[in-house]
C-alpha cells in the first residue's frame, strides 16, 4: 500500500466512524483549555479533570492566577506530574496572557509559544481545538501511531512527525486528525500492547503486517 493509499484509508475510516472527535480534557473557555493542557504534560487527562474544578474555582481567570504564589498554585496541582515546574509555568503563562495579550488566549502558534509552559505541541492542541486551524499537536500517542501505521516514516522527532503528516492530511482535517490519532493511541495503538486484534485499520499499518510475517 502506498503512503497516500495509507493516509486515505485511515482518514476514511475515521471520518465514517469517529466524525466528531473531541478532546477529554474538561473546559469552559480558552483559558481553561491553556491551564489543562499545560498541566496535562506527561500526565493524564482523567487526573488534569480531577484537578482543574478546585483549580479553577480558585483562580477562574488569568488576572487571579498571575498574583498567586507558588505554594498556592502548588497545593492545588501537587497530585500531578511535576507539579513545581508546572506552578511557575502557570504563574508566568497568565502574566505574560496578561501583559502582552491582554488576558486574551491568542490564536497562532507563534504567539502562544511566548507563554511560560507552552511548547509547540501545546500551541498547537489550543491553535486546532479552540481556534479550528489546522495545527497538528504531535504528543507520545500520536507520534508512536503515526510511526507504527506508517503514516510517518523514519521521523526521529515530534516537529518530523508533524511535517510528514501535514502534508498528506486535507488542511480541514488536520483538526480533527489531531484527536482521531491521539484516541486511537490512548485506547488501541497502546504502547505496551497495543490490541491489534480489535484495531479497524489493520489492513493499512505496517506494525501489524510485519509482526504477522515474523510468525
Amino acid at each position: 500500500m502506498r503512503k497516500k493509499e495509507r493516509f486515505d484509508f485511515v482518514l476514511n475510516y475515521f471520518a465514517t466512524h469517529q466524525p466528531d472527535p473531541e478532546t477529554e480534557l474538561l473546559y469552559k473557555d480558552p483559558y481553561q483549555l491553556l491551564v489543562a493542557v499545560i498541566l496535562s504534560a506527561q500526565c493524564t487527562d482523567k487526573r488534569v479533570n480531577q484537578i482543574t474544578p478546585a483549580f479553577f474555582e480558585r483562580f477562574p481567570e488569568p488576572g487571579s492566577l498571575a498574583k498567586a504564589s507558588h505554594e498556592m498554585v502548588y497545593e492545588l496541582i501537587k497530585s500531578c506530574s511535576y507539579p513545581n515546574n508546572k506552578s511557575k509555568n502557570l504563574i508566568g503563562m497568565a502574566g505574560v496572557l496578561l501583559e502582552e495579550f491582554k488576558g486574551v488566549v491568542p490564536d497562532e502558534v507563534k504567539e502562544l509559544e511566548k507563554l511560560p509552559g507552552v511548547g509547540r505541541k501545546t500551541a498547537n492542541v489550543i491553535a486546532s481545538v479552540i481556534y479550528n486551524k489546522p495545527a497538528m499537536a504531535v504528543d507520545t500517542h500520536v507520534f508512536r501511531v503515526a510511526r507504527r501505521i506508517g503514516l510517518s516514516t523514519n521521523a526521529k522527532t515530534p516537529r518530523e512527525t508533524e511535517k510528514q503528516l501535514l502534508k498528506y492530511i486535507p488542511e480541514e482535517q488536520v483538526a480533527v486528525a489531531h484527536h482521531w490519532l491521539i484516541l486511537h493511541g490512548r485506547y488501541i495503538c497502546q504502547a505496551r500492547k497495543p490490541k491489534c486484534d480489535i484495531c479497524p485499520l489493520k489492513p493499512a499499518c505496517k506494525y501489524y503486517h510485519a509482526k504477522k510475517n515474523e510468525k
